[in-house]
C-alpha cells in the first residue's frame, strides 16, 4: 500500500520569475505536491551548488513518486547524492538553454553550465522544453558544444536525449482584461466594457467615428522586457532615435525588471527620448496592465528568446507585435509581425506611428489561448502522472 504523504517533489533552485509562476501552479493546481526551493538569487552559485544544498535538505518520503525540477539544478548530482530520489520518475523542465543562451564573447561562456544540463538530461526520463526552438537549438547544439572538450570527447550524446525530449509550452495565465474604448482619430480615450472578436485568443479594439476633427493621438510603443543586454536594448532605442530625427511622433513605455547592472544605453535613451515617454521603469502588476491596455505596439529586439512571456501577454492585451524573424518568434507569431533587419524595424514603426489606427483597429492573428494554463493543465498533470514516459 502507498504511504500517504506528497507524491509530486517540485524542485527550483531559482525561484522566481516564470520559474515561481510554474512551481507555484503546478503546486495549486496538481494533487500531492510538495515544493522545495531556493530564492532567485545568484544564478550562477545556484547552477552550481544548489544540488547539494537539496541532497540535505530535501526530506525522506516513502510517498514520492515524480521529481520535477528546471534545468537551473544539476540533477545528475542530486540523485547520485540521493539515491532514493534516483527511482522516482525524473522529469526536467528547459526554461532556457545554456548552450545558445549568448554570451558578449564565446570565451565568456562558462562550459559548466551547458555541461551540467546535459548531463541532468542523460539521468532524467523526460525533457521537457517550453518551445520547439528551445529543443531544436539544445539538441542540434550539444555535438559543438563538447568540441571543447581537450580530448576523449563523448559522442552522439544527442542521440540519447533526443528520444526523451517533448515540447510543452510554458503556461500563461493571462489577466482577465477588456480593452479601453478609443476612437483612433482622437486623443481621448473612453472606458468602456470590450466585446472580444469571436476568434479565440484574439483581442480588438472598439473604434469611434473619424470624423471628430479632433488630433490623433500619437502611436504608444511599448518594450516590456529585462533591462539586459541579450534583450538588445540598443537596437530598440536606436531605432526610436532614428525616428526622432525624422519628426516622426510617438509615446513611449519601457518597462520591465531592472538587475544589478543596467547598460548604460537606458540613461542615454531617457535623456534623448525624455519628451516621448509615457512610463519609465517597472511597475506593480495592475499598472503594468493598465499601460499594455493602453499602448499600441509591443516590440521586441531580443538576441535571446526561448519563450516571452511578455510578448503574448501584451498580444493578449491588444497590443500588435513587432518582432525578429528569428529565436522562437517564428514558432509563436505570423510572419506578418517578423522583422529580419533593422532597417525593416524601422520602417514598420514609422508606417505606424504615421497610420496609428491600422495597429489600433488590427485583430491580431495569434491564438493566445494556446499558450494558456487552462489549455495545458492536463498536460502537465499527465506529465506529473507516475506512468513511465
Amino acid at each position: 500500500m502507498q504511504s500517504e504523504g506528497p507524491r509530486v517533489l517540485l524542485v527550483e533552485p531559482f525561484y522566481g520569475g516564470s520559474h515561481k509562476q510554474l512551481i507555484d501552479l503546478l503546486q495549486q493546481n496538481v494533487p500531492e505536491c510538495c515544493a522545495c526551493t531556493l530564492p532567485a538569487k545568484k544564478w550562477p552559485w545556484r547552477a552550481r551548488t544548489a544540488a547539494l544544498h537539496f541532497s540535505q535538505s530535501i526530506p525522506s518520503c516513502s510517498s514520492y513518486r515524480v521529481l520535477f525540477s528546471s534545468s537551473v539544478l544539476n540533477l545528475c548530482e542530486l540523485v547520485a547524492l540521493r539515491p532514493d530520489l534516483a527511482r522516482l520518475k525524473k522529469v526536467l523542465y528547459f526554461h532556457e538553454n545554456q548552450l545558445v543562451y549568448p554570451v558578449r564573447r564565446d570565451q565568456e561562456r562558462d562550459f559548466q553550465y551547458g555541461y551540467n544540463q546535459v548531463l541532468s538530461c542523460l539521468v532524467s526520463d523526460v525533457v521537457v522544453f517550453n518551445s520547439v526552438f528551445n529543443m531544436d537549438s539544445f539538441l542540434s547544439s550539444i555535438s559543438s558544444f563538447m568540441k571543447k572538450i581537450p580530448d576523449h570527447r563523448p559522442r552522439d550524446l544527442d542521440l540519447l536525449i533526443r528520444p526523451k525530449c517533448v515540447v510543452l509550452y510554458y503556461p500563461v495565465q493571462f489577466p482577465d482584461v477588456s480593452r479601453p474604448y478609443r476612437c483612433p482619430s482622437s486623443g481621448d480615450q473612453q472606458e468602456g466594457p470590450h466585446e472580444s472578436s469571436s476568434e479565440p485568443g484574439t483581442e480588438q479594439r472598439a473604434v469611434g467615428e473619424r470624423d471628430t476633427g479632433a488630433p490623433m493621438k500619437p502611436l504608444h510603443i511599448v518594450w516590456p522586457h529585462r533591462w539586459e543586454h541579450d534583450k538588445n536594448p540598443e537596437l530598440f532605442f536606436s531605432t526610436l532615435i532614428k525616428l526622432k530625427e525624422k519628426q516622426v511622433d510617438f509615446h513611449l513605455s519601457v518597462l520591465g525588471e531592472t538587475f544589478t547592472e543596467v547598460p548604460e544605453i537606458f540613461s542615454e535613451a531617457r535623456r534623448q527620448l525624455d519628451p516621448h515617454v509615457q512610463n519609465w521603469g517597472f511597475l506593480s502588476r495592475d499598472r503594468y496592465l493598465q499601460v499594455l491596455l493602453q499602448a499600441d505596439v509591443v516590440v521586441s529586439t531580443a538576441r535571446h528568446e526561448f519563450f516571452g512571456v511578455a510578448m503574448l501577454e501584451a498580444v493578449h492585451c491588444g497590443c500588435y507585435p513587432l518582432c525578429p524573424k528569428a529565436l522562437v518568434y517564428p514558432e509563436i507569431f505570423p510572419a506578418e509581425y517578423l522583422y529580419s533587419t533593422p532597417e525593416q524595424l524601422c520602417k514598420r514603426l514609422q508606417g505606424l506611428c504615421r497610420r496609428p489606427h491600422l495597429a489600433r483597429t488590427h485583430v491580431t492573428k495569434v491564438d493566445t489561448t494556446t499558450f494558456s494554463w487552462t489549455s495545458l493543465k492536463e498536460r502537465f498533470v499527465s506529465l506529473l502522472s507516475d506512468e513511465c514516459p
